[in-house]
């Protein structure tokens, strides 16, 4: 018989994160830490926390941006800019593996947080800086929120139709930062475990967001110009494109050889031929012809029921799948079957939440803990760090603590 193993635990508990965060970038980060069991203590202004609070009321009176990037972490509320605020965090650091912060440019370094400064008191210490552009260069006080680097990175100029440049739907660049940010740490972390040492990492938004994007900016760079905007169709592969259907839905395919155009020919348009037209059996032949192949393709799919299209299309083995709205994703069957939906506590009640998308078979699930009111933990963690009640009372009644 094959013995029964106990579940391995998370691979981050035991880790210890504070983060002075704010908006999305950093949040989104420890949040990825958290799930993998670190204990994340979030410091936030006494006067509102974290801005992102006040982003919105779509999550049953909550930001959604806030509940998104901030479940499993402890809230506490200090004045940084009072002498015994900025010393609580210091106590808390001095316990801690990692430090986070994305403060404005310079703001981390007027208050000692900076992570070259940490790092020499705290050797064993991991300190991230997170900044729109990096510590150096002509931009390096520029403002940095995420449409602005979209942007200076180009991501703007590839997205969008030939008529009209537009932004991605999501804040790409604060989540390409706040993913440099996890795995920085992750690696950090593996590193201290060979050396016994942390030290400093430096994420900048533009600098993550360049980095993906590399296939336009290396066809820009070595072919001379850059791919065109093409709205839901590809630059250089046709068909593929995103094409209506007989019941109002639509259904975006991708013909990715030869081979596949012509069993789409054969199979979807009921027009064997047109797999050997020299009109059209080449992707070079179909790309130049695109307006013409997008139009075979729409007629054969327009009179075709979403759900027909679909099966046909699968039947003959062709890459393709529907345009959902963000009501459909959050019924979609694959992760229904899945079952990657939990809820998570917060302030208002429970919220559905997805599993996060890294699963380690074996093991216990993501640690999805509560969404924090703010300051919901700073009693406990100012005990924690040696407050007496005295001077409890007296960082609450000047202001300093809530």
């Amino acid at each position: 018989m094959i013995p029964r193993m106990e579940p391995l635990p998370l691979p981050l508990e035991g880790i210890t994160v504070v983060t002075v965060e704010q908006a999305v970038a950093a949040p989104f980060a420890t949040r990825q830490l958290a799930d993998l069991g670190a204990r994340v203590v979030k410091v936030e202004r006494v006067d509102g926390g974290d801005f992102a609070r006040g982003y919105d009321t779509a999550a049953r009176g909550l930001a959604s941006h806030f509940v998104w990037c901030n479940r499993g972490k402890e809230s506490i509320a200090l004045d940084l800019k009072d002498p015994r605020g900025l010393d609580v965090v210091r106590r808390l650091i001095a316990d801690a593996d990692v430090f986070v912060q994305n403060l404005a440019q310079g703001a981390a370094a007027r208050l000692g947080l900076d992570a070259a400064a940490l790092c020499a008191v705290h050797p064993r210490l991991i300190a991230v800086d997170i900044s729109g552009y990096g510590a150096s260069g002509p931009y390096v006080r520029r403002k940095a929120y995420d449409m602005l680097v979209q942007c200076e990175a180009g991501l703007v100029s590839v997205t969008g139709t030939p008529e009209q440049p537009v932004k991605a739907g999501i804040p790409a660049a604060d989540i390409a930062a706040a993913m440099y940010a996890f795995s920085g740490v992750l690696a950090a972390l593996v590193r201290r475990g060979t050396t016994g040492r942390g030290g400093p990492v430096e994420i900048s938004m533009l600098e993550a967001l360049a980095e993906w994007m590399g296939h336009p900016l290396h066809h820009a760079m070595h072919d001379g110009t850059p791919p065109a905007r093409t709205g839901l169709a590809h630059a250089v592969i046709a068909p593929y494109n995103a094409y209506p259907t007989a019941d109002g839905g639509r259904v975006l395919l991708s013909v990715q050889n030869d081979r596949e155009w012509q069993r789409l020919a054969a199979q979807v348009l009921g027009q064997p031929e047109l797999g050997t037209d020299p009109a059209y059996a080449t992707n070079a032949a179909r790309v130049a012809r695109r307006e013409r192949t997008d139009a075979l393709v729409a007629k054969a799919l327009g009179a075709l029921g979403t759900d027909r299209a679909m099966a046909r299309l699968e039947a003959a083995d062709i890459a393709c799948a529907r345009l959902r709205d963000l009501r459909d994703v959050a019924e979609h069957p694959q992760l229904a079957a899945r079952e990657r939906w939990r809820e998570v506590g917060t302030p208002v009640g429970p919220l559905r939440a997805l599993l996060p998308p890294i699963t380690l078979p074996g093991g216990n699930d993501a640690r999805m803990g509560d969404v924090p009111a703010l300051g919901e933990h700073t009693e406990a963690l100012l005990r924690a760090v040696g407050m007496t009640d005295d001077e409890i009372t007296a960082l609450r009644r000047d202001g300093v603590a809530a």
